[in-house]
């Protein structure tokens, strides 16, 4: 036998080794956007992406209705604050990116698009009533640090909180291993800093006043049963991104109004 015959047997046999590997373990593909589709579907997140596009569907009606545009000048600048942010500097970084993001570069210009007409939009129906909302409720545009342990049951709760009052240094501990939420659950009970008009109402009365380090509840909400305590609370100030909250919030009660 020949040395290119055994070198053309070898080749065969690592061909016939790999098809082998991909059968066991075959590649992921990429998604075609029916897979994409049939997955929202099934996952049960259909109607939550549905109502994200009926809503950006709205807001360009609306934006056609009052007149409202975006100027070329606008669209590169925000374009350009897009680009500084995820660091894309040149075409290479940007050409990676949209691939990653499976997105043309028209896709991502009408995203900037879409952004700056909802900024408008909020501005042209809101802008003249942000000021008196925040002032007439102002406590929910303070922010505060909180942390929660988040279980199904009361019974469980107070056995937790009876720990917690015992030793309250365990709380990080007692939430990696009770926690039901999954921030909580990950971050040993941390949420973050949230504004008050973040959280359910339930939550928002029962850490209303409270010191910090105190330990809150068990509170009920439709989740479950959460323990709560303030790690800090921060002053409530006017500043770009409380102004972007209440629009948000001014918003979501003016869809509520067209829904009703």
């Amino acid at each position: 036998m020949t040395n290119n015959t055994v070198q053309v047997q070898d080749k065969i046999q690592d061909r016939i080794q790999e098809a082998d590997t991909e059968l066991l373990f075959p590649k992921i593909s990429a998604a075609n956007d029916a897979e994409i589709v049939n997955y929202l579907r099934h996952s049960s997140k259909f109607a939550e992406i549905a109502a994200l596009a009926e809503e950006s569907a709205l807001i360009v009606k609306l934006c056609r209705h009052f007149g409202l545009e975006v100027s070329e000048t606008e669209w590169q600048e925000e374009g350009d604050v897009f680009r500084l942010k995820h660091k894309l500097f040149g075409v290479e970084e940007t050409t990676k990116w949209l691939e990653q993001q499976r997105i043309s570069l028209e896709d991502w210009s009408e995203g900037i698009r879409l952004k700056l007409l909802t900024k408008k939009l909020k501005e042209h129906l809101f802008g003249a009533n942000v000021d008196l909302h925040y002032i007439a409720n102002r406590e929910q545009y303070q922010q505060v640090a909180l942390s929660q342990i988040l279980v199904l049951d009361r019974e469980t709760a107070t056995t937790i909180k009876q720990s917690l009052l015992a030793d309250p240094t365990s709380f990080c501990a007692l939430a990696l291993e009770h926690s039901q939420g999954k921030q909580s659950h990950t971050h040993g009970g941390f949420l973050g800093v949230l504004y008050v008009s973040q959280l359910a109402p339930e939550i928002g009365q029962a850490i209303a006043n409270t010191a910090t380090g105190e330990i809150i509840g068990p509170v009920q909400t439709k989740l479950g049963y959460h323990l709560l305590r303030v790690e800090k609370w921060f002053p409530s100030v006017m500043s770009e991104s409380v102004r972007e909250e209440i629009f948000n919030t001014l918003w979501q009660l003016w869809l509520r109004e067209q829904e009703s």
